[in-house]
């Protein structure tokens, strides 16, 4: 369709915006040969330029997101959502702060009652040096009943298990990374060496008892899974010496997530001379860190997409360069400022959402299938890319949310749009008598 055909098509005699017209235009431009005057080459790059960077900002998102997801799963799934412990007072025999909880039954069932509140148990907690053949290790012992110990996910189901948890009364669970340092099986005994043991007429002796492995479990957290125990409740009391007692109550919440709202009901319900501490203040520190981190790179990405999208920007230029006879003919005919604005502006946001589709693929298919592209690019790397000691995870999460995808293609296409005006306006604004005069 010529530009007279397309002001005949309406009475006012101006083309309708985003004609037929200015699409083929805008076609034949992007897919012309170098011999014709075309920037293929330009495009290709711009195209790849765009492609790339959001495949970066999906995957970064998708693995921030991930790693935010397991972190906050691996602590709320092996930890209490809320502990409530005493503010103590100093013991007239042995002069030290005493924390430990009397009345922990009555505590448990005041707390227990709080709306909101999915359930309350007693525990002693104490650090202990685990000894099996020579090999030793620090390990933290926590003391709970067994019905409260099957009702904590990460333990109950974790990512694997060894042995049964349902003789866990009759023994010791370890995590996996405890069995591994020790070299232990299930069924194996291990021995507990603890230096605050059995009270003699010259002192206290260290305590050390033997108990048989019943349960080895692996939380998915590698700091869980290389320091923690579990003994069934009334023989923790009796290897710590807290007969009749508790050092803390372990709270689980049915919506841990607004964990803040709890505190004031559970403090009330504990009484006076009681504290408590939320999974938020004992990760907030690391939830901020990942929360600046995450602003970060999301700037530090868009900057790469305006870079990117930057590529767009000189490939147009290039092309209103190289198209100026065409721009001046189009003229002539007839054609607006708004046609010629509208036909570049198609050419450089055409290759922007080509791009960004691409990207969102590639970046979509490295979210879903992460372990794979981890396992071989660990594999060329001749292993050890990921420390689990270091990052505290076994392997590199990746959540793919439609939130975040939907932020880069926003991005991306709010960039590529907004950097194509500019030089579809210049093409617009060339006179016409200039553009043909050498010519």
């Amino acid at each position: 369709m010529s530009a007279a055909d397309a002001r005949n098509a309406r009475g006012d005699g101006t083309p309708p915006p985003f004609a037929a017209f200015e699409w083929m235009i805008a076609w034949r431009y992007l897919r012309a040969r170098r011999a014709e005057g075309g920037v293929s080459v330009m495009t290709w790059i711009s195209l790849l330029g765009i492609t790339l960077a959001v495949f970066a900002l999906i995957a970064t998102l998708a693995v921030r997101s991930g790693f935010r997801a397991e972190f906050v799963d691996t602590i709320l799934g092996a930890n209490a959502h809320v502990t409530v412990y005493s503010m103590g007072e100093v013991n007239q025999v042995t002069g030290r702060m005493d924390r430990t909880i009397e009345d922990y039954r009555d505590m448990a069932a005041r707390l227990a009652e709080v709306p909101g509140v999915a359930r309350v148990a007693p525990l002693v907690k104490g650090q202990v040096m685990a000894s099996v053949g020579g090999r030793n290790a620090g390990v933290e012992v926590f003391g709970i009943a067994p019905e409260d110990l099957r009702t904590i996910p990460r333990i109950a189901d974790p990512e694997q298990a060894r042995g049964d948890i349902d003789r866990f009364n009759e023994g010791i669970a370890i995590g996996s990374g405890v069995a591994r340092e020790l070299g232990l099986r299930v069924g194996e005994q291990i021995k507990l060496i603890s230096p605050d043991g059995v009270k003699t007429a010259f002192g206290t002796s260290p305590r050390i008892k033997a108990y048989e492995v019943t349960y080895i479990f692996t939380a998915g957290r590698y700091d869980i899974d290389r320091t923690r125990a579990y003994l069934p409740f009334t023989e923790a009391q009796s290897y710590f010496n807290r007969e009749g007692l508790a050092d803390e109550l372990e709270v689980m919440l049915e919506e841990p997530g607004a964990v803040e709202r709890y505190k004031r009901p559970l403090l009330e319900a504990a009484g006076t001379g009681t504290q408590v501490w939320t999974w938020r203040d004992a990760s907030g520190g690391f939830l901020r860190a990942l929360d600046i981190e995450d602003n970060v790179m999301f700037v530090i990405l868009s900057i790469l997409v305006l870079i990117a999208a930057m590529n767009i920007v000189s490939g147009l230029i290039m092309l209103v360069k190289n198209k100026g006879r065409d721009i001046g003919i189009l003229r002539t005919m007839g054609l607006t400022e708004g046609s010629v604005l509208r036909v570049f502006f198609i050419c450089g946001a055409f290759t922007g959402l080509i791009g960004t589709a691409a990207g969102v693929v590639l970046g979509c298919l490295f979210a879903v299938y992460i372990d794979p592209v981890f396992s071989f690019v660990n594999y060329v790397a001749g292993g050890g890319v990921w420390d689990p000691a270091v990052r505290g995870l076994y392997q590199l999460p990746a959540q793919l949310r439609l939130a975040d995808v939907l932020s880069a293609v926003a991005l991306s296409l709010g960039l590529s749009f907004v950097v194509t005006i500019f030089p579809a306006r210049r093409a617009a604004r060339m006179n016409p008598v200039e553009a043909l005069r050498y010519e």
